[in-house]
């Protein structure tokens, strides 16, 4: 398996030495800015921690990004919490009144998430629970 790290320069230079470097002959390091593109020709768009920082609209930007991108068959992988219906207690809920803290970010529902994902031209095909807090939003191009 091979990957891409697309980042900003200075985490690139800290990922070099860091837990990257003993699969460096597997991973590309490519700097650029998510909000303008991403890196074309990927099976798969893995995120974890990005969605959830930011309002929708920015959202759909980075998400339509991906989705230009992928190729026939990909996937988007997004990590994050899936706020759950209801009253019942959700580590997911402590992390969206912790995302108040910044500029639009939020906790999202399933339900939020489908709409992001049909708004930037994906189809949320399942939401996978894990040991973590945080789920895996899997979609396929619309």
């Amino acid at each position: 398996m091979k990957g891409t790290l697309y980042e900003v320069p200075p985490v690139l230079e800290g990922a070099k030495s860091g837990p990257l470097e003993p699969c460096m002959d597997r991973c590309t390091l490519v700097a650029g800015d998510m909000f303008k593109s991403v890196p074309a020709g990927a099976d798969a768009y893995i995120m974890k921690h990005i969605i959830h920082d930011w309002p929708d609209d920015v959202c759909i930007n980075i998400l339509s990004h991906c989705r230009k991108g992928v190729n026939p068959g990909g996937k988007l992988l997004v990590a994050d919490s899936v706020i759950l219906p209801g009253n019942d207690f959700s580590i997911g809920k402590i992390m969206d009144i912790q995302m108040m803290l910044f500029p639009g970010g939020r906790e999202r529902t399933e339900d939020q998430f489908r709409a992001l994902f049909a708004a930037s031209g994906w189809k949320l095909t399942r939401v996978i629970p894990t040991a973590a807090p945080d789920s895996i939003v899997e979609g396929v191009p619309a």
